[in-house]
């Protein structure tokens, strides 16, 4: 029920704040797993461009581009099987743009961190860049 005089939260505030507390709980758990943080929500200038939801390094200097996806649950095919062709070009054109910047391209791989119904579970490699 709606209060008088105030107005009814955005339902994107409400899918937002999701999101990012998804981005929180699989940041602590990759740092937790021993990856460092190097950047959050990068994103590539301009409209149509693509995000990076963290980029971590491994021990061994390995850059992980994670895609973190956050679901109450495996209906629908669940939150790995949402991230699609499109969401997938998006995030390799935004580790493309991130990697530009760098003297020379280090070992990458994406992976994906999805959340459903409270269950993580870390996908290593989960696609590839071609």
């Amino acid at each position: 029920m709606q209060v008088p005089g105030r107005k009814a939260p955005a339902p994107e505030a409400t899918t937002k704040a999701r999101g990012d507390a998804g981005e929180d709980e699989a940041l602590r758990f990759l740092v937790a797993e021993g990856l460092q943080l190097v950047a959050r929500n990068y994103r590539t200038p301009g409209r149509g461009g693509g995000e990076v939801d963290l980029i971590m390094r491994e021990r061994d200097g390995t850059l992980v581009f994670v895609e973190v996806r956050k679901r109450a649950s495996r209906a629908f095919g669940g939150a790995a099987a949402s991230i699609g062709l499109a969401k997938r070009r998006r995030i390799v054109l935004a580790a493309r743009h991130w990697l530009m910047r760098l003297g020379r391209t280090p070992a990458c791989r994406f992976d994906v961190v999805s959340i459903e119904g409270g269950t993580l579970q870390w996908l290593r490699a989960a696609f590839d860049a071609g």
